[in-house]
């Protein structure tokens, strides 16, 4: 999956479609541009992009061709945080999870979250 790592733009198209399900250039156009000053043309290209990476798939039986993510959320945020763990804390979990739950990052209730996943691990459970 390593060349078809989503960059960030289009890790941004990939949340509105994992959010809405399938849909339009226009309506992925539509989510985005308020918050990015995205162009129409932009977000077409960029789905094409995505199409040939394999990142997503077309429905062309309508006149709008309908676009939906070919990949799983889970399997991206997997593969972008094993390369961040690699790349920024030569391969150290426990690094990455300590910077990640500073207190300026992670509120109380999402350090009291990640405690009771660790204490499920524990437990040999699967948290």
């Amino acid at each position: 999956m390593q060349d078809k790592r989503p960059t960030e733009a289009e890790m941004a198209i990939l949340g509105v479609l994992w959010a809405q399900g399938p849909n339009t250039v226009r309506a992925v156009h539509g989510v985005l541009e308020p918050e990015r000053s995205i162009g129409y043309t932009t977000v077409l290209k960029l789905l094409q992009i995505m199409l040939d990476k394999g990142l997503v798939r077309r429905d062309t039986a309508q006149r709008s061709h309908v676009y939906e993510a070919a990949v799983d959320r889970t399997a991206i945020q997997e593969a972008l945080v094993g390369d961040l763990t690699d790349k920024a804390f030569g391969g150290s979990t426990a690094s990455l999870v300590m910077r990640a739950l500073s207190p300026e990052r992670a509120s109380a209730e999402e350090i009291a979250e990640v405690r009771a996943w660790l204490d499920g691990l524990e437990n040999g459970g699967d948290a």
